[in-house]
């Protein structure tokens, strides 16, 4: 169930959007420690954006999880998903925000129910 939501104003091309997806899942589940299955990766691209009154390559993130999360494992999230929008979209960490949100079961719903 965690669920990474990115936006940047970068185009993405299709093949790009693909490597990022695939890697993102990869690193969220290992980090936070669930399953690649439940782990789901939306990227926005072309996003209108200003940052710091620029328009320069920028992106912003919002991460939901039941449990898992907390000040070592966002921290560990925040440089890995940052590094991962450097090398695919060069993108420079400075111009990257990132929002953790632990949510509690009850608040995320799935397969017709919440878990």
């Amino acid at each position: 169930m965690p669920t990474l939501n990115l936006f940047t104003n970068i185009p993405v091309d299709p093949v790009i959007a693909s490597d990022i997806l695939r890697d993102a899942t990869k690193v969220v589940a290992k980090i936070i420690g669930k399953p690649e299955s439940y782990v789901m990766i939306l990227l926005n691209g072309g996003v209108p954006i200003a940052f710091g009154g620029t328009e320069e390559p920028a992106a912003y993130g919002e991460l939901i999880s039941i449990g898992g999360l907390g000040p070592s494992v966002n921290a560990k999230l925040s440089s890995t998903i940052a590094q991962i929008l450097q090398t695919k979209l060069y993108i420079d960490s400075s111009r990257f925000y990132i929002k953790f949100y632990d949510s509690e079961r009850s608040f995320f719903g799935f397969n017709g129910s919440t878990f």
